[in-house]
């Protein structure tokens, strides 16, 4: 049975999420997500269930260790979260939503004590080697509050039965297990080489809800690294003509 947790998001492009403690409440979150707690707060660090537990989480590419959040105090106190990049909060009410729920990795922020965070494996071993995401996914189950972060815009879509959306890999921030996953290939020589979408597209079929994220990680991490890239050849460029001039000038003098 999860704690029953009150929250708030706040922010807008930059969220952070504050979560209400009554006493003896607790929330788990992610090595690092905590940004500032009230006196009376206690936290506590462990693999979140034993080494296996840890060293599963290990596989989806978070931490060995979990964080959690004990209000030690006989009065409400809070303890906030930050989003790691610029993006979105997304509460899921996993009562709501069937007591289950998948994610990416690395989506997951923070959850009410008692929540259960496990690996989920892809259903189709392609869907794992292409997928971009990894061939395993997050699993939030328990009756109770989970917060994901998206990166850039959310996008919601209810999915109907046998419905199908091909999206980019790298969107993909959560899901319902209902939903089907696969990859396929984008088609045609020419779209898998120049298209700039990869080779391969995520295939998600319906019934269920999708989150979708308009800035994956990812892509921000490749812009800002090719950015970066340009800016240095730009200024050897600019660095060797002025040496190339200021050797000229040199050698000139040297010849008088």
């Amino acid at each position: 049975m999860a704690d029953i947790i009150d929250y708030k998001i706040m922010g807008d492009d930059m969220q952070i999420v504050e979560i209400e403690l009554d006493p003896s409440e607790g929330v788990r979150a992610e090595v690092g997500a905590m940004m500032f707690m009230e006196e009376g707060i206690r936290m506590e660090t462990g693999t979140g269930g034993g080494i296996f537990k840890g060293l599963k989480r290990m596989l989806t590419g978070d931490g060995f260790f979990i964080c959690t959040f004990y209000n030690s105090a006989n009065v409400k106190r809070c303890v906030s979260f930050g989003a790691p990049y610029p993006g979105k909060i997304i509460a899921l009410d996993l009562q709501q939503v069937g007591g289950t729920f998948i994610c990416q990795k690395d989506s997951f922020l923070c959850a009410a004590n008692g929540i259960d965070i496990d690996i989920a494996f892809t259903k189709r071993m392609g869907a794992g080697l292409f997928g971009g995401e990894g061939f395993i996914l997050q699993r939030l189950t328990g009756n109770g509050l989970a917060f994901v972060h998206a990166g850039g815009m959310i996008i919601r879509r209810e999915l109907q039965h046998g419905e199908t959306l091909r999206v980019d890999t790298g969107c993909i921030v959560a899901m319902a297990p209902t939903v089907d996953y696969d990859i396929q290939f984008v088609g045609g020589f020419k779209n898998a080489l120049f298209g700039g979408e990869g080779m391969f597209l995520a295939s998600l079929t319906g019934p269920g809800t999708i989150y979708l994220q308009s800035l994956p990680l990812s892509r921000l991490a490749d812009r800002i690294v090719s950015s970066s890239r340009g800016s240095r050849e730009e200024s050897r460029g600019i660095g060797g003509i002025g040496g190339d001039l200021l050797g000229g000038l040199l050698g000139g003098d040297r010849k008088f």
